[in-house]
Order: C-alpha cells, then structure tokens, then sequence
C-alpha cells in the first residue's frame, strides 16, 4: 500500500479491535456503521483497508451505502455509512427498504410537557408530570402501544414519569433571540436551528470528547419554547423508548445520544440479518425491571472505580470539572 495504513493510525484503534474480533470470532455476519465522510475524498483509503481486511472470510455488499436514518421511521435527518459483511459460507444480506411516511418532530415529542415549568427539574433529571396525547410514534416509545415486530423484553417502568430532563438555564437575551427565530431557521449567534414542528430534526451530534475541551454539540432549539431540547426530547428524535435512561448531567446524556445508532435504524438493519439467517425471534413474555439509577449518576473517577480500569482509559477533561448536575460546558447554555 502507498504511504502510511489508515488502520495503523492510533486514532482508529476501535475500528482495528472490531476486525480483529469479527476475524477472530467469525460470526455469520458483521455490521459497521460509521460517518458518511468515510465514503469521501481521502478517507476512502481507510475504507477501502477495511473492506480488504474482510476479504479472506468475509463478503462484503456492494455497493455499499450510506443509509439515512430518517427512512426508517426516525424523525431526524442522520446519515451513515453502513457496511454488511457476510461469512464465505452463509448468504449475503440486503440493505433495508426505506419506510413511510415519516415521522416528524412535534409527533415525537408534542406530547413532552415543557420541561422549565418544572422547578424540580433544575436539580434533578426526573420527575412526576402530566404528558399530553400521544401519536401512534410517540405512543410506541411510552410503552403504551406494542410494536409486533419489537422483540424486546418489555420493562417495568412508571410511564408518568418523565426523565432524562434535566433543565438548561438561558439567559434572557439567549431566549429572546430563540423566540425571534422562524422554525426551521438558525438562530444567528448560537447557530443553533429551531426545529420546524412538521419537519424533521437536523442530525443530534456529540460534540468533542473531554481531552478536547468537552463541548456539547449544538442542541436544536425547541420548535414551541424558547430553549433547547432536552436530553428526553433528544431521545425521543433518536427513536429510543421512553424507559432507557442517560447520565443525568446534560454533557454526558446528549453524548450518549449523539454517539449511538439511532435504535430503528438499528433495528431496520437487524431485520435483514435475520433474513439472511432465516431466523425469527420471539417476544418474550417476561417483564424485567430497570437496573440500579444510582449508575446514572456516578462520575468519570467513579466509573472507572468501580469497573476495576484505570482513570486515564477515558481522556480527562481541559476544563475545570463540574461543581454538580446543572454544570455543563458554556456553548450548550448559550
């Protein structure tokens, strides 16, 4: 190969650990999911190294494709690559077929109370309220309706309780530059957008990681209120059910969020393993409870204590750390 390998590079080293566990376990078939920007320019050498360190057991589908999670019943606008590898001995699957109609944001979250007409939730992340009428979206991920092609154990958890809400404090000026923007548009200052109630949501990011400053990603402004979502609308916009929980700071619950699979996206690409396998699951019947919330509050330190790693493994933060649950970096209290 010319130059330096892609898969050499230090900052690749998760990517290297999934081949090397997919080469080491063969399984029947792997899936790698990634940014689109792999597919472009000067990142395409790394994908082609990975294709390339498929080839000797496994088939990759060609040509492969960038999916959007929008097309698969996610009310946001996420693009990401996806690649699905099949072992020599086993039939090669298909990409999923996009679904519709879509739905919007105001029938993922119109449902949602505001969450600043709680005080409460000034200082924690949950609490007891009144939630308005669901749509058939929103309906799914509360638990009040059963999706049949769900085959998740269903959790016992109290549905009037709204969590993952922590509250994020604007200042005057900040709101009033928010209810001056038109949905759909970009507030000016923070660049935040305003998300349009009957359309979707822009892509929901991370933002940067602790060594480099610890930034959340701009948050989308709330389409009704003047302040941005929350941690629970986020969720919402990323298809996961109302029972899944997050760190209760708002730095590491949008992390979470922006980090991972959307869940129907997920769960579209899932399907067509099963496929390929001929192998249908069944919905268990057992109800489980949720586990210990105490986990959603431990600290990097904390973590790292209790699973037995060192400290160092997750890059400590630039900033000075947090004084308690409402702390988070500057640019997402903008």
């Amino acid at each position: 190969m010319i130059g330096k390998r892609a898969l050499d590079d230090p900052r690749n080293e998760l990517v290297h650990h999934f081949l090397r566990l997919v080469l080491e376990l063969r399984p029947a078939y792997g899936v790698f999911e990634n940014v689109k920007g792999l597919t472009i320019g000067k990142q395409r050498q790394f994908l082609d190294e990975i294709i390339q360190a498929f080839a000797p057991a496994y088939r990759i589908l060609k040509p492969y494709r960038v999916l959007n999670a929008a097309d698969y019943g996610v009310p946001q606008n996420r693009h990401r690559l996806f690649l699905m590898g099949a072992r020599l001995d086993h039939p090669i699957p298909s990409y999923p077929e996009a679904l519709a109609p879509r739905p919007t944001v105001w029938e993922a979250i119109g449902d949602l109370p505001d969450a600043d007409d709680y005080e409460e939730l000034l200082v924690s992340d949950s609490t007891r309220v009144e939630f308005g009428e669901s749509s058939s979206y929103s309906a799914l991920l509360r638990g009040i309706e059963r999706d049949r092609t769900d085959y998740s154990y269903q959790r016992l958890f109290d549905h009037e309780v709204l969590t993952a809400s922590l509250r994020t404090t604007h200042t005057p000026q900040s709101r009033s530059r928010f209810a001056r923007t038109d949905c759909g548009d970009t507030e000016p200052t923070s660049r935040f957008r305003r998300l349009d109630p009957a359309g979707l949501c822009n892509t929901l990011r991370a933002g940067t990681a602790s060594d480099r400053g610890a930034f959340t990603s701009p948050r989308p402004i709330h389409p009704i209120f003047p302040r941005v979502i929350t941690n629970r609308e986020a969720a919402r916009l990323h298809s996961y059910p109302d029972w899944f929980r997050f760190h209760v700071t708002k730095w590491h619950g949008f992390r979470q969020v922006g980090n991972s699979v959307p869940p129907l996206l997920g769960h579209a690409v899932a399907r067509e393993v099963a496929r390929a396998l001929d192998y249908w699951p069944q919905a268990p019947r057992t109800t489980i409870s949720l586990g210990d919330p105490r986990l959603l509050t431990l600290s990097m330190s904390e973590a790292a204590e209790r699973y037995g790693v060192p400290s160092d493994v997750i890059p400590r933060r630039t900033r000075a750390a947090e004084s308690g649950p409402n702390r988070e970096p500057t640019i997402a209290a903008a």
